[in-house]
């Protein structure tokens, strides 16, 4: 049988607390203990009732720990914990960072910890405090073979989709550019309200749409199923899928852009997306074939 997993946790926050509270809940089935850290009370005593134990400083908690995440604000805070942890951690200590850091921070951390013992794994994860309460976020992990397999299991626990992306820095890219497409499109959101409260429709409505209609198609993510940007041979699967998305997509965008002209609403995201959705899908535009 398995030797059973120190863990520990540092950063009891929105979403650390659920993450936490999530491990709480799996730590005797998949066979590890768990020790928290934060500087507010409150989470350390819902922790407490949860069945864990409370620490009162890292030092303290990361002292006899295999694994420990580190869900705190910024990179300075980061920084902070594994210095403490590095203080007193031995050569079995995993740091998993899942705060969402400058692209260059964990290369950076993971060379002064590999100095001391210490394997760190930038971690940044997607779902939100609902997926984390429920154990459904995912994961972007970046870092050597090794260290993602020592902490797999403390992540299983956390994460329905655990994505090893590559080496350290990986995960904090990906996580980038999930959030780059998620941010951007809630930017494009706040555009077609513009333009349907300038039409005098009810936007509630129009939210409501949205919501059943990408929980069929699969939104924006409906398109990212090539494991490349190039340009699309017109005898490759994608070219002919892809083409009536270019077709249907540059009609809708003509129209709405048109409609949008009419009603004095600016629309800059639509206009570039009716330039750029063509070449961006490694299509020609359907309208240099008119």
């Amino acid at each position: 049988m398995a030797a059973a997993l120190n863990v520990g946790f540092v950063g009891l926050g929105n979403i650390g607390k659920p993450m936490a509270l999530r491990l709480a809940s799996q730590a005797a089935e998949r066979g590890f203990s768990l020790g928290v850290f934060d500087i507010a009370e409150a989470p350390l005593a819902e922790l407490k009732e949860a069945g864990a134990s409370v620490h009162g400083s890292v030092a303290d908690l990361a002292r006899d720990c295999d694994v420990v995440c580190v869900m705190v604000r910024d990179d300075d805070q980061v920084r902070d914990v594994l210095g403490e942890v590095m203080g007193v951690s031995g050569d079995r200590t995993t740091v998993v960072i899942h705060s969402t850091v400058a692209t260059g921070t964990p290369a950076q951390l993971a060379d002064v910890a590999a100095r001391h013992g210490v394997r760190v794994l930038d971690a940044p994860v997607s779902g939100g405090a609902m997926g984390a309460s429920d154990g459904r976020l995912a994961i972007l992990v970046g870092g050597e073979d090794a260290a993602f397999e020592a902490a797999r299991p403390v992540l299983e626990a956390m994460g329905e989709k655990v994505i090893h992306a590559g080496p350290i820095g990986a995960g904090t890219m990906f996580k980038l550019a999930r959030n780059m497409m998620h941010f951007a499109a809630f930017t494009a959101a706040t555009e077609a309200q513009r333009l349907a409260e300038a039409a005098g429709l009810d936007l509630a409505a129009l939210g409501d749409v949205v919501r059943y209609t990408d929980a069929i198609t699969g939104g924006p993510g409906a398109i990212m199923y090539r494991d490349t940007t190039a340009p699309i041979a017109r005898d490759d699967f994608w070219f002919g899928v892809f083409e009536h998305v270019v077709s249907l997509g540059e009609k809708d965008l003509t129209f709405a852009t048109e409609l949008a002209d009419d009603l004095g609403v600016e629309v800059p995201l639509a206009k570039l997306a009716l330039a750029r959705l063509a070449d961006g899908l490694g299509m020609p535009s359907s309208k240099d074939e008119e």
